[in-house]
């Protein structure tokens, strides 16, 4: 009876988890059905061995076997990794249903309730991560930041150069920055032939038209 209910407890988390948090944050069909995938098959191993006369060193084997299995898919954010911990992390504690049972559910709804205070929108909203290629060559940190800050209108707290390319003039950064915090003044983009042509007064134009 007990089984059942730690089964039942694991396919309400990872419903409300994958439905209820992912799904309307992050709005990716595949991984709400690889999440929900993962966290049964490792639900129903974990069920088998618990429940059944198997030995410890069977176990590991068994995990083994399934380890060869390699994830071979798009690359994956962090906060992609952590929902695939908490659907392992879900299904390992359904599965393997440790008693006090109270002590169970207060681990599902505990990895619950972090996953939804840390992945909600408005916690840390204004800091984000991004690579920027820039068609200048810029060695001088500095002046680097100050541009990177020009451009993406915020304070940037990090920047690590990737690519410094003195011969195509370009320099490749992640950059880890606070939004809306900084200039919001951005510059007009400019082609690589209007950066090398002088800027025209609007006066003198006006003059050449009226000669």
């Amino acid at each position: 009876m007990n089984a059942l209910i730690f089964v039942a407890a694991d396919l309400v988390a990872i419903i409300v988890m994958a439905f209820g948090m992912y799904l309307p944050r992050h709005r990716r069909r595949d991984l709400v059905v690889s999440y929900i995938g993962i966290n049964i098959g490792v639900l129903a191993v974990a069920t088998a061995l618990s429940s059944s006369a198997a030995t410890a060193g069977l176990g590991l084997g068994l995990f083994g076997v399934l380890s060869i299995i390699r994830l071979r898919s798009t690359e994956l954010t962090q906060h992609e990794v952590a929902y695939y911990f908490s659907a392992l992390a879900l299904g390992l504690i359904g599965g393997l249903g440790v008693e006090p049972m109270w002590l169970s559910l207060s681990l599902m709804a505990l990895i619950l309730g972090v996953m939804f205070i840390v992945d909600h929108p408005g916690v840390l909203r204004s800091y984000r991560a991004q690579n920027v290629v820039l068609d200048q060559a810029i060695a001088d940190p500095a002046a680097l930041k100050a541009r990177l800050e020009e451009i993406l209108g915020g304070t940037v707290h990090t920047v690590i150069v990737q690519c410094l390319d003195l011969v195509n003039d370009k320099t490749t950064v992640d950059v880890r920055f606070e939004a809306g915090t900084g200039s919001k003044t951005v510059p007009a983009p400019r082609g690589p032939l209007q950066e090398q042509l002088p800027p025209v007064e609007h006066d003198s134009l006006h003059q050449v038209r009226a000669s």
